[in-house]
């Protein structure tokens, strides 16, 4: 179905697979989930393009640790 979105100037859009919210790691061995992809987006979103990209891939990086990559990684981020 089509959607329309109005955007506003500063608006940063975030297209992903499910490997990064699937990513087993952490204290427990447990998924990143969505939730906390979510709410990483949103503390990020503020800071310049190249930024976001390399405290996205630490934290991808830190929360798998020494865990295998279980799946394709891929976000693609814009800003309008």
């Amino acid at each position: 179905t089509l959607q329309k979105m109005q955007l506003i100037k500063g608006d940063c859009i975030y297209v992903s697979t499910d490997g990064y919210a699937d990513q087993f790691g952490g204290p427990k061995g447990k998924k990143f989930k969505y939730s906390q992809l979510e709410k990483l987006l949103l503390t990020i979103q503020d800071k310049k393009m190249e930024e976001q990209k390399e405290l996205l891939k630490n934290a991808y990086d830190s929360w798998k640790g020494s865990l295998e990559q279980i799946d394709d990684v891929c976000i693609v981020g814009f800003r309008v």
